[in-house]
């Protein structure tokens, strides 16, 4: 609704108030504390400021060219109280258009998206370490945008771009070589590898020289030595395995897995490619592109010993996708931690000459932490993801088994439960924020939880099945739908496209997750208030028509943050 009213005020004041945008007035527009103020209020203090005219003044002018253009009779009433200007809209009007705009499908959202392709960077664990529970958040952060931009047309390429090279893993070859076995690899898998990944850190610090050591065996890596190449290859296959079987118990897929050894050999090409736009300058043996103009420290391209570092092999990974995908964004997801490797990243993509560095985005997210501890696998200090999940999934089963015995397919409703509410918990929380655990908050099937909108969804699942989906949709007589419960109901309803275009525009997948809350307790207040089954004929058709729709709606959105919705619960 309010996408709709923002586009009537603009299209209204266009002659008049040509400066403003659609954007701005949508973002301007309020929802009144007090119902008895409007559904919407625009507060004209900012227009008075930029127009230089009284607020009360504009928000007259205003409300006369909205009346001359509400040609559908979208708004009942508009109403000017001293600068701010108050509107009361018709629901009958939108929640027809609800039905008949073509809810089914897109629920009435454009395909902004449609030929444009957009490249997802995200997940992107380290080989030979245990998939923990800091992975979780960049996995669930690019899945929901993976599926946000999909339902806005844009064909999107899912990159999973591994942890594969570097010192750590010189780190891992001499902790394998001294304190572990072939058999012990194979028997504990990646579990053995981050014993001696540990390990070698905590002996380094007594005995310094393994780190040169390990430094000797990543430029054997690099130099293609055959044994230090076999035993890499080795550990990312055993890695691999663990990774899968997170991502399967997710619901989450790659198109591709090209980590940071996949752009070995096109670090050569970018080197040659700096040069020749002078570009690259010497700096204690390293080469490095100064960015002391931008307040940057400079970002370096080769080691004293030639060897490539993470900056010159992802800004090789930047050249390489636009070239291979031709993509129209290309989005990061990565702690904050990492905000000023990309902006190193993307300068130097701008200082090459490239004008589509501006389609490079970073999207930053805070830490995990469990009763306020960071997470690192350098001390041991780590949750892991597989255990996590199990265990939610267990807390889960025995929480139907307390509240629905008898209900079919438990391991299954348990594993959607379990599931769902680790990717809510994560995904409700402004991506920015660090999210300190909780598993009471988690699991609640109250509050701002998944559990709670499941169960909602169920809820009005066996509504409808109550009353054997025998409803009308083409019968809906809108003008019996009168009480303030369902009028809320439907007023929130119809705010689900511009939801989504939120989420999408400010890469943050807690505005739909935020969304579904709001849903189902709206939602719930409707249930008790309205009598349902019981109704009269036709006001039961049109109350059982917008039952129908929150379910599709929460189903929907719920699906948008990775997370499948029971029947029953």
């Amino acid at each position: 609704m309010k996408g709709i009213l923002s586009e009537l005020i603009y299209e209204s004041s266009l002659e008049k108030f040509k400066e403003i945008t659609k954007e701005e007035i949508k973002n301007l527009l309020e929802t009144p504390a007090n119902p008895m103020f409007g559904d919407y209020s625009l507060p004209c203090f900012y227009l008075a400021k930029v127009y230089k005219m009284a607020p009360k003044s504009i928000a007259e002018d205003i409300e006369a060219a909205v009346k001359s253009k509400d040609t559908e009779g979208l708004l009942t009433d508009i109403k000017v109280v001293n600068g701010f200007l108050n509107f009361y809209l018709n629901s009958e009007v939108h929640l027809k258009k609800l039905i008949f705009d073509g809810r089914k499908e897109d629920f009435g959202c454009k395909k902004i998206g449609d030929g444009r392709i957009v490249c997802i960077d995200y997940s992107s664990p380290n080989i030979a370490k245990n998939f923990h529970v800091g992975h979780l958040r960049t996995t669930l952060i690019g899945n929901s945008l993976y599926r946000i931009f999909s339902n806005l047309g844009y064909q999107v390429i899912r990159i999973n771009h591994l942890g594969d090279w570097g010192t750590q893993f010189g780190k891992l070859i001499v902790a394998y070589r001294k304190w572990s076995t072939k058999e012990e690899v194979e028997e504990k898998g990646i579990e053995e590898l981050l014993r001696i990944y540990i390990k070698f850190n905590q002996e380094s610090e007594q005995h310094p020289e393994l780190k040169e050591e390990a430094r000797s065996w990543f430029v054997k890596m690099e130099q293609g030595e055959a044994e230090a190449i076999s035993i890499w290859k080795w550990f990312k296959e055993i890695s691999m395995l663990e990774f899968e079987r997170i991502y399967r118990m997710l619901g989450i897929s790659f198109d591709y897995y090209t980590g940071e050894s996949f752009y070995m050999d096109k670090v050569p090409d970018l080197v040659q490619e700096l040069k020749e736009k002078h570009l690259l300058k010497q700096s204690d043996g390293a080469q490095i592109v100064e960015l002391d103009h931008f307040g940057m420290a400079p970002c370096m391209i080769l080691k004293k010993d030639g060897g490539s570092i993470y900056h010159s092999r992802d800004i090789a990974a930047v050249l390489y996708r636009k070239k291979q995908y031709h993509f129209d964004k290309c989005i990061y997801v990565t702690g904050l931690e990492q905000k000023l490797h990309f902006e190193q990243i993307f300068q130097v993509i701008q200082l090459m000459g490239y004008e589509w560095h501006q389609d490079l985005i970073h999207v930053p997210y805070g830490l995990v932490r469990l009763q306020g501890v960071k997470l690192s696998s350098r001390t041991g200090t780590i949750v892991y993801a597989e255990e996590l999940l199990a265990e939610a999934i267990r807390r889960a089963y025995e929480l139907i088994q307390q509240k629905n015995p008898g209900l079919e397919k438990k391991e299954e409703v348990a594993n959607q439960i379990g599931i769902g509410a680790i990717i809510f918990h994560d995904l409700f929380h402004q991506r920015i924020k660090d999210v300190d655990f909780s598993w009471d908050e988690v699991l609640s099937f109250e509050g701002t939880t998944g559990p709670y909108v499941q169960y909602t969804y169920a809820r009005a699942k066996s509504i409808l099945k109550k009353a054997e989906n025998k409803f009308k949709k083409d019968k809906v007589d809108v003008s019996l739908l009168k009480e303030d419960a369902t009028y809320s109901l439907i007023k929130i309803l119809s705010e689900y496209k511009e939801v989504i275009y939120e989420a999408a525009n400010r890469y943050e997948p807690s505005v739909i997750a935020r969304y579904t809350i709001s849903l189902s307790t709206v939602f719930n207040k409707f249930y008790q208030e309205c009598n349902i089954l019981n109704a009269e004929e036709r006001l039961k058709n049109a109350r059982l028509f917008v039952v129908d729709l929150t379910c599709e709606i929460i189903k929907d959105a719920m699906g948008l943050l990775g997370i499948e919705c029971p029947e029953e619960m």
